[in-house]
């Protein structure tokens, strides 16, 4: 019986547009160009506007993707690059496959599922426009995944546009205003939105309202994860969970952590995918962790468990690469390396100043 197949490949890279890896693994057949359905990139930048580390991941893996696949297959694939590997964070691609496989479906298999939405008009970014217009997208990478019940949806990322001058001006010339004239700010009202919208696909709201979106931490999701980047106007969706006609090793989970140091969800998803351990993952079982996809966030009530942290005070670094930092060293000591993709700001995406982690591993 037909299937599909899943599969998952982190590739340690030099630099932002470093695919010399990716490109060796290509030649060994190990990955096969045709089948990539995404990629998600950790870039050593600063992970803010002008993080241009981000667009020269995403044109390099395109244009290497371009040349062993054809075009059309390197524009259909989701390219999420997310800027700054803070601490000991190391910087990595991490290459989803999909191949077509003569094998029996296996309950419980990895599913991944894609979609790309039209692009966004400047001024509907971090409005509730923009939530309607992911969740239409999550719906749809839903059904490319064949995943029919939204609990079978375990980690949904998204890679959303931000605001720049040209933008705002076009916006304005047009006779429409932004939602904010800030370009800063305008990252984390994308996030908001788009992880409002994750949530409404997966029944976790009803409804968006723009007074919710960036304004009430109470609402979330438990499983979205949105990248903010200068790089499109559009939206990339990656759904990974359980789908119908799937096969392979590969299993994932998810946990929600309640803040930057409730590393006990995490624990429990890794023992349930096989990976049980008191304290950090030994060696064998680190081999079968094949990838771990964390947000980091940190607390509004500038508290962590009660003790001030100086997180959102500090002028010279931005507290998105404080919380990606922080959270990259929390993780990299349970699992025992750091080539973790752990992304900054979880606006709407876990509870305030915690977040969605989801596991990747291969089973025994």
């Amino acid at each position: 019986m037909a299937t599909r197949r899943a599969f998952v490949t982190r590739v340690p890279t030099r630099a932002p547009d470093d695919v010399e890896g990716l490109e060796r693994l290509f030649a060994q057949g190990s990955i096969r160009p045709g089948a990539v359905v995404a990629i998600f990139g950790k870039t050593e930048g600063n992970g803010l506007v002008n993080d241009w580390t981000r667009a020269l991941a995403a044109r390099a893996l395109r244009d290497a993707l371009a040349r062993h696949a054809g075009p059309e297959a390197a524009a259909a694939a989701c390219l999420v690059m997310s800027g700054g590997t803070e601490g000991g964070l190391s910087p990595h691609f991490t290459v989803f496959e999909v191949r077509d496989a003569e094998e029996p479906a296996e309950p419980g298999a990895l599913a991944v599922g894609r979609a790309h939405s039209p692009d966004l008009a400047p001024e509907a970014l971090g409005r509730s426009g923009q939530a309607r217009m992911v969740a239409e997208t999550v719906e749809r990478a839903m059904r490319d995944a064949g995943i029919d019940d939204p609990r079978d949806v375990h980690f949904v990322q998204v890679k959303c546009p931000l605001l720049t001058p040209e933008r705002i001006a076009d916006a304005r010339r047009r006779g429409a205003e932004p939602v904010t004239p800030d370009t800063l700010k305008s990252m984390g009202l994308s996030r908001a939105a788009a992880s409002l919208g994750v949530a409404l696909a997966l029944g976790e709201v009803e409804a968006v309202a723009d007074a919710t979106i960036g304004r009430d931490p109470m609402v979330f999701s438990t499983r979205a994860s949105a990248s903010a980047g200068v790089e499109l106007m559009g939206h990339e969706v990656v759904v990974l969970g359980r789908g119908r006609g799937w096969s392979g090793p590969l299993r994932v989970d998810h946990a929600t952590m309640a803040d930057a140091l409730d590393v006990e969800p995490v624990r429990a998803a890794l023992a349930r995918l096989g990976l049980a351990a008191a304290g950090q993952l030994d060696p064998g079982q680190r081999r079968r962790l094949v990838a771990l996809l964390a947000k980091a966030e940190a607390s509004s009530d500038g508290r962590l468990r009660g003790l001030r942290h100086t997180m959102l005070g500090d002028s010279d670094l931005a507290s998105t690469r404080h919380a990606r930092g922080f959270l990259g060293g929390v993780l990299a000591g349970l699992v025992g390396h750091g080539e973790l993709y752990v992304s900054g700001g979880a606006e709407h995406q876990g509870p305030d100043g915690g977040g969605p982690v989801a596991i990747i591993v291969e089973a025994q």
